[in-house]
């Protein structure tokens, strides 16, 4: 039996998880939230991070009900993500790692989204889309490297729909994304935007240029802000479901699974899961839970990762800005 606990800050979520054999035993989150048309910057976001994260911390150890004596590994997102925000939580875990004498692993953020989504959906051996704020991959595990074979070239989705969310200033709260799609519900009218897919990759700068500089001429036209929203996700998730379709055909594969932030956005969802029934395949994705940001994914992946045997030195158990999904050696599976 292995206990771990998580820590991730590597975007605006702060969260801390603890996790016995695959049993969830806390999953607590905070938001650092902006006001309505601005993003979070560094600075601020490890300032959010280090004002919150002792609170974080009791919180997940209470509810738990475990002892500090009881856990085994103390694990922490090693990357990638925001420098400050990262640094903060990761001093942390360097230190209640001296403190309670555990070993400490750092864990790729995307590896932690992947196992966590295999873990509560039963998926397999899926083709997997990441898509958050800033990550977007199509991935398959292949001879112990979980595979990239495609990816965007220059912003993440979640990105581009939290971007275009502050143009036509929507509340930051709990997320735009999640209020982009609610209001994309309301659309009615659909507007053509570019579409860029290049090869297995695609690109999200050029299509919220594009709507940026046109919105005034758009309104005129009689298109609402919910009929943008709505053309907007159906765009860039067309081309989410194209790449994934051509990954799931190269790898011969049947399922498909959905992790990171964008995964929860139930249009995405909708449309994936149309394109698996015309395959024969199936469609695997969580909720807010455990497709955004949460300590509990880091908890888990870095409990496979001592399973298997893998340890850190101390001089290794730092972070970095650019750990690439296809770094990680996959020590834990098998297949």
């Amino acid at each position: 039996m292995v206990i771990a606990i998580g820590f991730e800050g590597s975007a605006n979520k702060l969260g801390i998880g603890i996790i016995r054999n695959d049993e969830v035993l806390s999953n607590i989150r905070r938001t650092y939230i902006t006001p309505p048309g601005q993003g979070f910057l560094p600075k601020e976001t490890a300032i959010h991070h280090r004002e919150n994260v002792l609170e974080v911390l009791k919180e997940a150890i209470d509810k738990s009900g475990v002892k500090v004596e009881d856990i085994d590994v103390v694990c922490y997102t090693k990357g990638p993500g925001m420098g400050a925000p990262l640094n903060t939580v990761a001093i942390v875990a360097r230190t209640v790692s001296l403190l309670w004498k555990k070993p400490l692993l750092g864990v790729n953020h995307c590896i932690g989204h992947i196992e966590m989504g295999r873990l509560i959906t039963g998926a397999k051996n899926p083709t997997v889309l990441y898509v958050s704020g800033g990550n977007t991959q199509i991935i398959a595990y292949s001879r112990k490297k979980y595979r990239i074979f495609g990816e965007t070239i220059d912003i993440a989705v979640g990105n581009c729909l939290d971007r275009f969310a502050r143009v036509i200033k929507l509340s930051n709260d709990p997320s735009p994304g999640y209020n982009i799609e609610q209001l994309a519900k309301k659309g009615e009218k659909y507007a053509h935007l570019p579409y860029c897919v290049k090869g297995m990759d695609v690109s999200f700068s050029g299509i919220l240029t594009y709507i940026e500089e046109k919105i005034d001429f758009l309104l005129k036209q009689g298109y609402s802000e919910a009929d943008l929203c709505y053309s907007l996700q159906e765009t860039v998730f067309a081309m989410l479901v194209e790449t994934t379709e051509r990954a799931m055909a190269h790898c011969g594969s049947s399922e498909v699974l959905i992790v990171g932030g964008v995964g929860c956005n139930e249009r995405l969802q909708e449309m994936m899961n149309q394109m698996c029934i015309e395959r024969g395949s199936k469609l695997f994705a969580t909720d807010e839970r455990f497709c955004i940001d949460n300590g509990i994914m880091i908890a888990h992946a870095g409990a496979e990762m001592f399973k298997s045997g893998t340890r850190m030195k101390w001089e290794d158990c730092t972070i970095t800005q650019r750990f690439r999904t296809d770094d990680v050696d996959v020590t834990w599976r098998d297949d």
